[in-house]
């Protein structure tokens, strides 16, 4: 309970802090949403100034970040300077989508990953495990946005298994058949997700596992007859997933970023794209309320994995 404690007072703290950090930057951007080309060029300084004072942009920084924070505390982010609309309202209506797409993504990372990092070791220097090591290797080295495009080519324009771009089809559905479509359309996007991200992953898993192979206590295992599935359920698997468990977590911010980029190219209603077209025309309350979400999420994230690694390493909880 007093680990728990001392992350939730973590997360309070770092929100604060990334909240100043966040705040100061974007303000401090060049060009504002009122000079950002969303309103009528021909619209005269008394009524920009009018527009300021609506929206709050006439007062200080230090009292537009009060009057941020103390609506935050009632969960309230404010209204869209586009669209009028409330931000919490604008957020949660795509949040489910780039939900899905990461948590989908990062449970398949950690099971390909897993699976193929293990069987890389137990094959070391053989042709499995060459071949493993050149899946990772370009995987590590490929830019998410590139292989959207070539999967867009290959999948979408050439092979013609796949939609392009959006969420839905032009056909309304209903029931398990939306369902079922928004998989169909989520596959590309979710697919280039977890090839950008099993790189690093196997690289990490056949590393560890080697380093297991080569320990004393798997020596003596082997010596006492120990079977091939017990060896990797009591031995193997039990040291590889707390370290697992921690890049995991810290690999959160990069799903969530590269989602950004994805979100946009494939043209999903996601917070990605949400954030993208809000960084473009400067709508401040929605930027924040995008990255405060994020940045949450994030932590949450990474409290879930200690907390995890504590159930799985009581030893820790000396520390």
């Amino acid at each position: 309970m007093s680990q728990l404690i001392k992350k939730l007072f973590y997360i309070i703290f770092m929100l604060i802090l990334i909240s100043i950090i966040s705040f100061l930057a974007i303000h401090s951007a060049p060009n504002s949403f009122l000079s950002a080309g969303e309103l009528n060029p021909n619209m005269t300084e008394e009524v920009i100034e009018q527009l300021k004072a609506v929206y709050g942009l006439d007062k200080s920084l230090t009292m537009q970040y009060i009057d941020w924070v103390v609506n935050i505390v009632t969960l309230n982010f404010g209204v869209s300077f586009v669209s009028g609309q409330d931000v919490s309202a604008e957020i949660l209506k795509r949040l489910p989508v780039t939900l899905v797409m990461n948590i989908t993504a990062l449970i398949a990372v950690f099971v390909i990953s897993l699976y193929l990092g293990i069987k890389a070791a137990l094959n070391y220097e053989q042709k499995s495990d060459y071949i493993i090591r050149q899946i990772s290797l370009v995987s590590f080295s490929m830019p998410s946005f590139y292989l959207a495009l070539l999967f867009i080519i290959f999948f979408a324009l050439n092979l013609d298994l796949f939609p392009i771009a959006g969420l839905h089809s032009v056909e309304e559905k209903t029931g398990f058949a939306n369902i079922l479509d928004m998989a169909w359309h989520l596959t590309l996007p979710i697919g280039v997700m977890i090839f950008v991200g099993l790189g690093s992953m196997i690289i990490y898993i056949r590393s560890l596992t080697l380093e297991i192979l080569k320990s004393d206590y798997y020596y003596f295992a082997l010596s006492r007859g120990v079977s091939k599935n017990d060896l990797l359920r009591f031995y193997i698997l039990p040291n590889l997933l707390p370290p697992i468990i921690t890049l995991l977590g810290l690999s959160l911010p990069g799903l969530i970023g590269g989602s950004v980029i994805l979100e946009s190219i494939f043209g999903i209603e996601g917070m990605g794209q949400l954030f993208f077209m809000s960084a473009l025309s400067r709508d401040y309350p929605i930027i924040m309320g995008t990255l405060m979400i994020t940045a949450f999420l994030t932590l949450l994230g990474n409290m879930i994995a200690d907390l995890l690694l504590l159930k799985l390493n009581p030893y820790m909880k000396r520390g």
